[in-house]
């Protein structure tokens, strides 16, 4: 990874904000802190900056002055001067003090009520995460333009009613946690679905464990949030076993429960013991739980629990339609009733809506083809390969596709 890259994943998030902040004008942001970027690219490679994240601010925001400028004819724009030191009274009331994380404090910032709440989501991950507008349109279903003119409507919306770039106190919180908690939900499954840890988000996997723990601590009396933070611990507890010797993957019912980390498991059940004693169920409970009774699993000489694993997706299933959820089930429904049940299912759900959808194509290639179904079985793999997935996927896929 080149050091740009590196600074763009770790910082990019932070200096839109900042910049955003500073400017109050989104796509200012975003066109002054790629310009940065760009000149990054033809500068460090001759002579990294000491402190990369600071050069690239410093760049962007002279850029965002200058554009300022030019369009302010006959207007002199003098930028603000430099903030003064924090005095000790300034950093009690920090807003570091009220959400410790700088990324977490993003996240919360842009799910601003006065954005329509299916774009709120989208907006943060494309800003603070950085993720592009096709992966985020894959991620929620949606046509790009239509994501994009989606993304473009809330950045609008966020100037026209003047919303502040400041961390809202904890009295603003609960009304935004379901944005919140969609958005890493979203960068979470960007990485967990990368099982090399190949791809431009796989560190989101580790900063996960972090930037949940820092929510949970936040709110210890919202369940959903403790139990995503053990959804989380349980599924990268299952990363060492996640990779063959050839680096492909390891589906979850042929991974080595002895190589999985028990401690994280360990934190895992005690968040969701915990979410559980506050007695306000919710999907993300059932997902952890989900997770979790995978993760009771000691060797590959217990059988897997593919009937629990089902009752609790039914579960899911009664509480919000969701073509995810339908998908996965119908993995788990091809072992308890068989995979012509397991296609039934799948080939109900709205193909042209997942057409784009990887997993949708390798669960129906691996049904197609344990029915016999051998030439729809490898039109369904050529599919799935071509949706370029990670590299451990694609290797799974074309060793599952040489088999018949």
């Amino acid at each position: 990874m080149s050091a740009l890259d590196q600074t763009a994943r770790e910082a990019g998030g932070r200096i839109i904000a900042a910049l955003a902040a500073t400017f109050r004008d989104l796509d200012l942001a975003e066109e002054a802190y790629a310009e940065a970027c760009a000149r990054a690219a033809a500068v460090w490679p001759a002579a990294l900056p000491l402190d990369p994240p600071a050069w690239l601010y410093a760049t962007a925001r002279r850029h965002a002055v200058d554009m300022i400028r030019r369009r302010s004819i006959g207007q002199k724009l003098t930028p603000d001067a430099p903030e003064p030191e924090p005095s000790a009274e300034d950093i009690l009331a920090s807003d570091a003090r009220l959400i410790p994380d700088e990324r977490l404090r993003l996240i919360f910032v842009c799910c601003h009520p006065a954005v329509a709440p299916e774009a709120r989501a989208a907006l943060t991950l494309r800003l603070v995460c950085g993720l592009s507008v096709q992966e985020i349109a894959r991620a929620f279903l949606v046509a790009e333009p239509a994501m994009f003119q989606r993304l473009t409507r809330a950045k609008k919306k966020i100037a026209q009613a003047g919303v502040s770039f400041e961390v809202p106190g904890p009295e603003a919180w609960p009304e935004r946690l379901t944005a919140v908690l969609s958005t890493l939900d979203v960068a979470y499954a960007r990485a967990h679905e990368d099982a090399a840890g190949a791809g431009p988000h796989a560190g989101y996997g580790r900063e996960m464990l972090e930037l949940t723990a820092v929510l949970a601590d936040l709110l210890p009396t919202e369940p959903e949030c403790l139990a995503f933070a053990a959804l989380v611990r349980f599924a990268e507890a299952r990363r060492p076993a996640r990779l063959d010797a050839d680096g492909a993957m390891v589906p979850l019912s042929e991974q080595d429960p002895i190589r999985w980390n028990k401690p994280l498991i360990r934190e895992g059940e005690a968040l969701l013991r915990q979410a559980a004693r506050l007695n306000r169920s919710g999907p993300r409970q059932l997902r952890a739980a989900l997770h979790g009774v995978w993760c009771v699993r000691r060797s590959l000489a217990e059988p897997p629990p593919w009937s629990a694993a089902l009752a609790l997706y039914d579960l899911l299933l009664a509480l919000r339609e969701d073509p995810f959820v339908r998908i996965n089930r119908a993995v788990v429904l091809s072992e308890v009733a068989g995979p012509a049940a397991a296609l039934a299912e799948i080939e109900a759900l709205d193909v042209a809506r997942l057409a784009d959808f990887q997993p949708f194509h390798a669960v129906r290639a691996d049904l197609l083809a344990r029915l016999g179904r051998r030439e729809e079985a490898l039109l369904a793999y050529d599919r799935a390969v071509d949706l370029v997935p990670g590299p451990a996927e694609r290797l799974w896929l074309i060793r599952r596709r040489s088999e018949i």
